[in-house]
């Protein structure tokens, strides 16, 4: 097979118009993030803000006139939206504006038409899905992934039907953490995306897209729009609930999933250190600000206790989020200590939920879940509550 080179793509791209604004997509500034690996081909296609769902057609041209290139075994484009395509100013024969290579295998599609739902608050929902809960903290390293992956275990182990995504894009730890790592998903009826089952759960990751060691060099529209289709392009089926393992902090990924998806409520996780709580009391203050209903908080590694004399150390000092959640006027859900086997199990892909369901711990995080489960049924209680009903007589 030969080998498929940059140059060869430019030139392909050249021969597709954009029908609304007369010339061809390179020239007018529209191609970023070019990549060429392994005879796969990514890049992104920039419109203006809204324009998605009617520029669908562009994408697909785009797609099809380098997949006819020798070489090429696949082609990916996404669609986003960092600038308006007016402002690119680039002559006949200036050289393409480069970015940050977008990574390869992700296996995305840009979105189509936005998903059919019932609008709440600008909101569509996801169908099928009654709950969505977001779990949150204000930095990394805190066990916020274990903790998701556990708490939506703990809900299934309850009887719910329950679903995970992990919302992390440049550092996806659900596939390892579900024992999932080099897991593909398949498509279904060449649009949507199935998920992949495993402990009970359905889960959907970029992380099943993309190689294990492979950085995710994208650009916050890159990322808006795969969270977009993670959510509204995936087969989730019905779902009393879909947790959300959301990356750290409260950039780009936490607003677009705030303001666009109808979160049912967050948790927050935090360590009991100062310093992890500072950024903790920002994530549950975002979620203020947009107007999501905020559990509470759940207090990680809150202490450690010896598995030969039993001894109890908190070694990351301790009560610190049950004091944050009293100062900040939210619930205190409880406290996870420091465990071998939480660690083992989770790094082993067999989280202690399902591996060790008879343990201490797990029984924590059951009880962590049971508190959620009530909370997001008093929230879409007082959701439904405040929706207009309409009589017919």
């Amino acid at each position: 097979m030969s080998e498929i080179n940059e140059a060869e793509v430019w030139q392909a791209l050249r021969a597709v118009v954009d029908p609304e604004r007369g010339g061809n997509v390179v020239d007018l500034g529209m191609v970023s993030g070019l990549a060429v690996r392994d005879g796969r081909i990514f890049f992104a296609i920039e419109v203006a803000p809204g324009e998605g769902g009617r520029r669908e057609a562009l994408r697909q041209a785009c797609e099809t006139a380098v997949k006819t290139l020798p070489g090429v075994r696949a082609a990916n484009a996404v669609l986003t939206a960092e600038r308006s395509p007016s402002e690119a100013r680039p002559g006949p024969d200036a050289a393409p504006r480069r970015a940050p290579a977008a990574s390869p295998d992700h296996g995305l599609k840009a979105p189509g038409s936005p998903a059919a739902g019932v609008q709440l608050g600008g909101k569509p929902e996801i169908p099928g899905v009654r709950a969505i809960v977001a779990v949150a903290s204000g930095k990394g390293g805190v066990g916020k992934s274990t903790t998701a992956v556990n708490l939506a275990l703990g809900l299934a182990a309850l009887g719910h039907k329950v679903g995970l995504l992990d919302a992390d894009i440049y550092g996806p730890s659900v596939p390892r953490l579900l024992g999932l790592s080099g897991s593909k998903p398949q498509l279904i009826d060449g649009k949507r995306i199935a998920p992949l089952a495993k402990w009970g759960i359905v889960a959907m990751s970029i992380g099943f897209m993309v190689p294990e060691d492979t950085p995710t060099i994208w650009r916050g529209p890159m990322v808006m729009g795969a969270l977009e289709q993670l959510l509204r392009e995936v087969a989730w089926g019905d779902l009393d609930f879909l947790v959300v393992d959301m990356p750290p902090g409260t950039g780009d990924a936490q607003l677009t999933l705030a303001q666009r998806v109808p979160l049912t409520g967050a948790v927050i996780v935090s360590t009991p250190q100062d310093i992890a709580l500072i950024d903790a009391r920002k994530g549950l203050n975002m979620f203020r600000r947009v107007e999501v209903p905020v559990f509470g908080i759940v207090e990680n590694m809150s202490y450690f206790l010896c598995p030969h004399c039993g001894e109890r150390s908190d070694i990351f000092g301790h009560g610190g989020a049950r004091t944050t959640a009293t100062e900040l006027g939210c619930d205190f859900l409880g406290e996870i200590p420091l465990h071998i086997d939480i660690r083992e199990s989770s790094d082993g892909g067999a989280p202690i939920v399902a591996s060790k369901p008879e343990s201490a711990e797990a029984g924590i995080y059951r009880q962590l879940a049971s508190q959620v489960a009530a909370r997001a049924a008093a929230a879409l209680d007082r959701s439904a509550a405040r929706s207009p009903r309409i009589v017919v007589q």
